[in-house]
């Protein structure tokens, strides 16, 4: 059954009927936006904490900043 099968007995529902259709079809468009993620599922994360390659490479940066405030 496609939407124009659809729209003859959706015209002949209540206002509340209606609005439940719509809460429905809104909630389904939502679950279809959300990423894929199962429920109890393990997924990594990159994060930079513990990384020291990262704090060496800010700790750079904060130093060619200090640099430049002094010239």
């Amino acid at each position: 059954m496609n939407a124009i099968e659809l729209f003859p007995t959706l015209r002949n529902l209540t206002r509340a009927d209606k609005l439940k259709v719509m809460q429905f079809l809104v909630s389904e468009l939502a679950k279809d936006e959300e990423p894929s993620l199962e429920q109890g599922a393990t997924y990594s994360i990159v994060s930079p904490l513990n990384s020291h390659a990262a704090a060496h490479q800010l700790a750079q940066l904060l130093e060619a900043d200090k640099q430049k405030e002094h010239e």
